[in-house]
C-alpha cells in the first residue's frame, strides 16, 4: 500500500511539473541600453507596464526582418546591435498566444537613444488626412503630394519600408479585433 501511495504522489509531482505554466511575452517596450552605449533593450511588461521579472530564457524576436534569439535575464533582453543614426525599428515576437509586434522610432541625439512608440493608427492616418485635405481643397492637391512624397521619404531613409508599413497596420488592425 505504501509503495502504490508513493507511486501516485510522485506521479502527481511529475504531472504537475508537466503541465506547468509556460512563460509567455505577451507585451514588451523598447528602452535604451543602461549598460552600453548606442543599444536597446527588450524588456517584457505586464499590461501596466511593470517589468514581468519571471520571465527569464532564450526566446525569439523579429527586429526589422532579421530573426534574433534574445537571452532574457529578469524580464530584459539586450539587443546587441548599436544604432548608429535616427531609426526605425519594428519588434516582432510570436508564441502560443499569437504574434505581439510594435513599431518604434529610436530617435539618436546627444550620444543617447530616446525610443517612440508609432502606433499603427498615426501610420494610417497621415496618409488619410492628406488625402481628405486635397479632397476637401483642391488647391491643396499638390501641395498635399508633396507632404505625402516627404513623409515617404522620410519612413524609407530611416528603415521604415512599404511592407514594414504595412505589416505594422495590419497587426495593429489585428490587436483591435482579437
Amino acid at each position: 500500500m505504501k509503495r502504490f501511495l508513493l507511486t501516485c504522489v510522485l506521479t502527481i509531482i511529475a504531472v504537475s511539473f508537466a503541465l506547468a505554466d509556460t512563460i509567455a511575452i505577451n507585451h514588451f517596450v523598447i528602452k535604451e541600453n543602461p549598460f552600453a552605449k548606442d543599444e536597446i533593450a527588450i524588456i517584457a511588461v505586464d499590461t501596466a507596464g511593470v517589468i514581468q521579472e519571471n520571465v527569464s530564457g532564450l526566446f525569439t524576436f523579429t527586429i526589422n526582418g532579421f530573426t534574433e534569439e534574445l537571452t532574457f535575464d529578469k524580464g530584459t533582453a539586450f539587443y546587441r546591435h548599436k544604432i548608429e543614426k535616427s531609426s526605425f525599428v519594428y519588434t516582432r515576437h510570436e508564441n502560443v498566444n499569437g504574434t505581439h509586434a510594435i513599431l518604434y522610432y529610436v530617435y539618436r541625439h546627444d550620444s543617447r537613444l530616446t525610443p517612440v512608440k508609432i502606433s499603427w493608427i498615426v501610420l494610417i492616418g497621415i496618409p488619410l488626412a492628406l488625402i481628405l485635405l486635397g479632397y476637401l481643397f483642391k488647391r491643396f492637391i499638390i501641395i498635399a503630394l508633396i507632404i505625402f512624397c516627404i513623409f515617404l521619404y522620410f519612413n524609407h531613409s530611416n528603415g521604415l519600408s512599404i511592407p514594414t508599413f504595412f505589416q505594422s497596420i495590419i497587426d495593429g488592425l489585428k490587436g483591435v479585433f482579437s
